[in-house]
């Protein structure tokens, strides 16, 4: 089956596929496939086989766990533009999440195989996984400190300029196309606090708000926020 236009062109912006030997690139778009997902829908179990690396090609979705108890814990939220999933391949393992999308979206698959045979022919896609896991690490301890804070506002901070890493996700219009409703999901805070968490913000003159989105309007400041202690 031939790749659809949109995929083709979301694997070229990819930034692991551009140093690519024409073998491998062939080899990618051979096997990669897209399935599309309503806002809502689980794109992946948690304790499923980790088979494939994932994209998002349009649309947002968020990496979460929930408890026995049944309380939920969302990891991330993933934009257009972005792949994850590495870490779970690597490790042969179950994905230790579920990944949901919080909106329309289409998402593209890369077999286990394909990227285990890229890791073992491809020096320079091997040094972009390997910068992805640090940038993941990186995240994580971070998500760890802030959510300690226990500080609304810190923690929608943290979700909003996290989305600009340009590792992981390499977002780059600072207008965020983000309801208050997606916010509080990525940041997991109620609607309610969320938005009095993005008025602090904006009163802070770091974002202003809008319907249906928020604009960046210091995203290092943004940044300092997200890590300041109590």
């Amino acid at each position: 089956m031939s790749l659809s236009v949109e995929l083709q062109c979301f694997i070229s912006r990819s930034a692991w596929s551009a140093k690519l030997t024409q073998e491998q690139l062939a080899r990618v778009q051979k096997d990669t496939f897209q399935r599309s997902y309503s806002a809502g829908a689980l794109i992946c179990h948690r304790g499923a086989p980790a088979d494939h690396w994932i994209g998002v090609i349009e649309g947002l979705v968020k990496v979460d766990t929930v408890s026995k108890g049944g309380r939920a814990t969302t990891f991330a939220g993933v934009p257009a533009g972005s792949w994850f999933g590495e870490g779970a391949l690597l490790k042969d393992e179950p994905r230790p999440y579920s990944v949901v999308a919080l909106r329309d979206s289409e998402i593209g698959f890369i077999p286990h195989s394909t990227f285990e045979w890229l890791l073992d022919n491809s020096h320079s896609f091997s040094r972009f996984v390997i910068d992805q896991l640090n940038a993941r690490c990186g995240y994580y301890v971070g998500l760890v400190g802030n959510r300690r804070l226990q500080k609304a506002s810190a923690r929608v901070a943290f979700c909003l300029a996290e989305l600009f890493n340009p590792q992981l996700f390499g977002v780059t219009d600072l207008t965020l196309g983000l309801s208050q409703e997606e916010i509080g999901r990525l940041s997991g805070l109620s609607r309610q606090n969320t938005n009095r968490a993005l008025h602090e913000l904006a009163d802070a003159g770091l974002l202003t708000i809008e319907y249906g989105s928020v604009r960046i309007l210091d995203l290092a400041g943004l940044r300092d926020f997200a890590h300041a202690e109590d």
